[in-house]
């Protein structure tokens, strides 16, 4: 907004030539949603500890976890005001890509809002076929979006529509599209939405955990979107160009600050939990931006916590099952899953957990940035 406002005014005022760059934009939208989020978060907290809104903790989860009892939940609201703020006041808005986003991080915050609310009255919530329904549906529309029209975005989205690029290769694409039909892309977008948005959701079980790696992957993809919409840089790196997909950088700088700024009342003890508003929101966001980039494999090393938070999770459950099913009782892997609660079991201090955690993801942010050369 800030772009039409004040760039137009830049022959008048010398200093509004800024609003050009993207750099200085993504940095005002980050500073925008910090803000933000130290305003609207106290609001919040105290909202929803007046309105009973607050975290059910699992019975079988570890005992440390019981004292957590009767903190607040819904915290995604703060992340999802603070990140619409600051993107909506430095992104261009005349930009497909960002409106996508907004879209994909949006729809997602709904469902996991609805889901938060329905909590309050039922442990279960949101009944998880419909969860799943919100989850693939927004995938679909996504996914339909950039392979319908495509000319949207840029000419050379068009040529690359339904490609990905492959890690640690040079020049070497994969293409979601067999048989020129298409479906496949349209899979494939839903795969990365619904996984990312339950990978985050997975990961959400400690203080800081979740809101700190998903801030990490958004540095990362600030870095890949600036670069992808950067005529030289992605030449030198051999990458995809695709103009116009670096005002993405924007939203995962608002991110960013947005993360800080909720990390601000989730460090432990936290204050407030983000619940599935803000974890939903998160992931189908990150994932949305690794598909507009072409960079969905890219999220795999990436966002490697959450990916393996959610391995866990299912090598959990099925090896439960098949010794049950073998054996007569289900054995398990883990002590408990997700992987964090194993390592809590196991002696590690909740914040000897996630400060690791946060410094696997730090390397495999390094790893991601590295991969564009070794090839």
């Amino acid at each position: 907004m800030l772009y039409w406002l004040l760039y137009p005014l830049r022959d008048v005022v010398s200093g509004f030539n800024v609003f050009k760059y993207i750099s200085f934009r993504a940095g005002g939208a980050a500073v925008t949603a910090l803000l933000v989020s130290f305003i609207v978060g106290p609001i919040i907290i105290r909202k929803m500890q007046q309105s009973g809104t607050i975290e059910e903790i699992r019975e079988d989860g570890p005992a440390s976890h019981q004292s957590k009892a009767g903190t607040p939940t819904m915290g995604g609201l703060i992340i999802l005001l603070a990140l619409l703020s600051g993107t909506l006041l430095f992104a261009r808005l005349d930009s497909a890509h960002v409106w996508v986003v907004i879209l994909a991080t949006t729809w997602a915050g709904m469902v996991g809002l609805i889901d938060d609310r329905l909590k309050q009255s039922n442990k279960k919530g949101l009944v998880p076929r419909y969860k799943l329904l919100g989850q693939v549906s927004l995938g679909v529309v996504i996914g339909s979006i950039l392979l319908f029209m495509p000319e949207l975005f840029s000419d050379q989205f068009v040529e690359y529509k339904t490609s990905s690029t492959l890690p640690f290769f040079k020049d070497r694409f994969l293409d979601f599209a067999p048989f020129g039909l298409g479906i496949g892309f349209i899979i494939m977008t839903v795969l990365v939405v619904t996984g990312s948005s339950n990978a985050v959701n997975l990961t959400d079980g400690l203080d800081g955990l979740a809101i700190g790696i998903s801030g990490i992957i958004a540095i990362g993809l600030a870095v890949l979107t600036y670069i992808s919409g950067h005529a030289v840089f992605s030449d030198y790196l051999n990458i995809i160009f695709l103009p116009g997909s670096g005002e993405i950088a924007v939203y995962c700088a608002a991110l960013v600050g947005a993360a800080l700024g909720f990390l601000w009342y989730n460090a432990p003890p936290a204050r407030i939990y983000m619940g599935d508003t803000g974890a939903l929101a998160l992931g189908a966001g990150l994932g949305t931006v690794a598909i507009l980039i072409k960079k969905e494999l890219f999220l795999v090393i990436l966002g490697g916590i959450p990916v393996i938070e959610t391995l866990s999770v299912l090598i959990q459950r099925y090896w439960f099952k098949y010794t049950r099913k073998k054996y007569g009782e289900g054995r398990r892997i883990f002590k408990m899953a997700p992987i964090h609660h194993h390592f809590e079991l196991l002696g590690w201090s909740e914040s000897q957990v996630v400060i690791r955690f946060w410094i696997i993801a730090v390397l495999l942010l390094f790893l991601t940035m590295t991969s564009f050369k070794v090839r």
